[in-house]
């Protein structure tokens, strides 16, 4: 099959502004955030390394590095001779935080909600019966502190902040060294479905009492009851995706499944 075509490559009167970290990072996130987005779809022949030079005004060795960046983030793959190529989205690692933080700016909302909702129902309510049996003082205090942050806040941002680590703290407690890059590498994603959620509900302390049973399962150290109070909370959150959902395809937003 032909391959297709990549778009022009960005012109040099409108490079890229420079990270924090070094320039081929830069040079990496532009072309990474702008594959997710769909400019450059599964396939397409990516700008050669002329061209990249050309257009982000960088040596060969940035664009070099940039792109055994985006390869091993699953994104391209390179061949001498022939170049550089988008990869199948089957092949991306979206738990890499990059290509998640990507992802997270380019996806439909809704269907990131839809998505971050079932990752949740599958992640969250075992994680939560491990934390009830395996959680440490220390980690209990952690999420008690989270808790309380969000007891007393009084902005979105700031309840946002400690559900995130509200969660996060219940997911290190679980006691399972595989769990804790997955949770960790979901950050970002989480904090996006929050604010979306949380938003959309109009009270951000709404679903308190919620986490509140959730910790004092988790302190009380009854799995069982941590993990229904988890499902009950999801159930919550499910009907204001749902909703969500509803409205947008209502307004043509989106597609029914």
């Amino acid at each position: 099959m032909k391959a297709k075509k990549a778009p022009p490559a960005p012109t040099k009167s409108a490079p890229p502004k420079p990270a924090r970290g070094s320039l081929h990072r830069s040079v990496a996130q532009d072309i990474g955030a702008r594959i997710l987005k769909g400019e450059f779809a599964p396939g397409t022949l990516l700008p050669n390394e002329a061209e990249w030079c050309a257009s982000f005004g960088v040596s060969r060795t940035a664009v070099r590095e940039a792109i055994k960046m985006l390869m091993a983030k699953g994104l391209i793959l390179s061949r001498p001779k022939i170049g550089s190529r988008v990869q199948p989205r089957a092949q991306w690692n979206l738990l890499d935080r990059d290509v998640l933080a990507w992802y997270c700016a380019a996806a439909n909302p809704i269907h990131f909600l839809v998505h971050m909702q079932q990752v949740r129902e599958i992640l969250e309510p075992e994680t939560a019966a491990l934390a009830a049996t395996h959680r440490t003082d220390d980690q209990m205090a952690e999420i008690e502190s989270a808790f309380s942050a969000m007891a007393e806040a009084k902005t979105l941002i700031a309840w946002n902040n400690a559900d995130v680590l509200f969660h996060q703290a219940i997911l290190l407690a679980a006691g399972n060294e595989l769990l804790v890059p997955l949770g960790l590498v979901i950050e970002s994603a989480l904090g996006n479905m929050f604010n979306y959620t949380a938003s959309h509900r109009g009270d951000i302390g709404r679903t308190l009492p919620g986490h509140e049973r959730i910790l004092l399962a988790i302190r009380g150290r009854k799995p069982n009851a941590a993990r229904l109070a988890v499902r009950q909370l999801l159930r919550d959150t499910g009907r204001v995706v749902e909703q969500v959902t509803n409205s947008a395809q209502k307004r043509g937003r989106v597609a029914k499944a």
